[in-house]
């Protein structure tokens, strides 16, 4: 059964029965500390993967496995819709994109709201937490904010990646964290200038892996998109170097129901000469 990107057993699924049922003082950040320590789930850098782990138990108990001890805290309120003046509609901006002179700026805790209320007012996903480690960016010129990038977690499976890459399901477990995804890339509805997006693209491919490494103690290898094939042709991304490997089934980011969500072509930019052989693939 897999859950969070890792497949229990009935035995470990029993085990988890009986540490509820032998211990009901313990909270729900316990037992999946304890569940963590006893396997050995463990982040790249070394620390506990307990909120993957929360995360698997509550789909556990929904599926009927078990039932988790009540919450002791109050669940985290979902995401409320901030409107402040920073983000409101600016006047137009008409330039050639050779004529700014951007920065990438990595989003911390004082400028995390903001960037959150541009993606929710004016992409069209709106704002969502992304999945696992990630890095969020704000590209700016002169100090105006034109445009935001969003790196997470990589989809779990998709064929069109996977048959690029060349590599079978238990190398995808190993290395699939290795593989950064770009869920988000929005340059602000005033902001005309043509080529800005595959210029901004260009910049964070050679940005974006030391910032990784600096905050995650690793380097990923290759970075994914997906693009909406209704919505858009991807021109930015083949303009900017990326390869599109094919398109998905409409199965979403777990690899589910097909027709669940758009169709998308698959987007890939290698960071490095020898991105297959450290993911561990095959040469195509």
């Amino acid at each position: 059964m897999r859950y969070s990107g890792r497949d229990f057993t009935e035995k470990e699924l029993a085990w988890i029965r009986q540490l509820i049922a032998d211990r009901p003082e313990l909270s729900r950040k316990d037992l999946s500390v304890i569940f963590c320590q006893k396997v050995g789930w463990l982040k790249v850098d070394g620390g506990l993967k307990d909120m993957s782990c929360r995360v698997a138990m509550l789909k556990m108990e929904r599926d009927g496995h078990f039932i988790l001890p009540p919450p002791k805290t109050k669940h985290t309120k979902p995401y409320k819709k901030i409107r402040t003046l920073w983000g409101i509609e600016q006047p137009e901006i008409k330039k050639k994109a050779g004529e700014f002179n951007l920065i990438l700026e990595v989003v911390d805790n004082r400028t995390s709201a903001l960037w959150n209320e541009f993606i929710d007012r004016y992409h069209y996903l709106g704002y969502k937490t992304l999945p696992g480690a990630q890095l969020r960016y704000f590209v700016k010129s002169e100090g105006t904010i034109l445009a935001l990038l969003g790196f997470g977690a990589a989809a779990w499976k998709t064929a069109p990646r996977d048959t690029y890459i060349g590599w079978d399901r238990p190398t995808r477990k190993e290395n699939l964290h290795l593989v950064v995804n770009n869920a988000r890339f929005l340059i602000l509805p005033w902001v005309h200038s043509k080529n800005l997006a595959s210029k901004i693209l260009s910049m964070v491919s050679k940005r974006i892996g030391s910032d990784w490494e600096h905050r995650y103690k690793y380097r990923p290898v290759l970075l994914e998109t997906f693009v909406e094939k209704q919505r858009f042709n991807g021109t930015c991304y083949k303009a900017a170097n990326w390869h599109c490997v094919g398109e998905t089934r409409g199965k979403g980011k777990l690899g589910n129901r097909e027709g669940e969500v758009p169709i998308k072509t698959v987007w890939l930019y290698p960071l490095c000469k020898g991105f297959r052989h450290q993911l561990g693939g095959v040469l195509q």
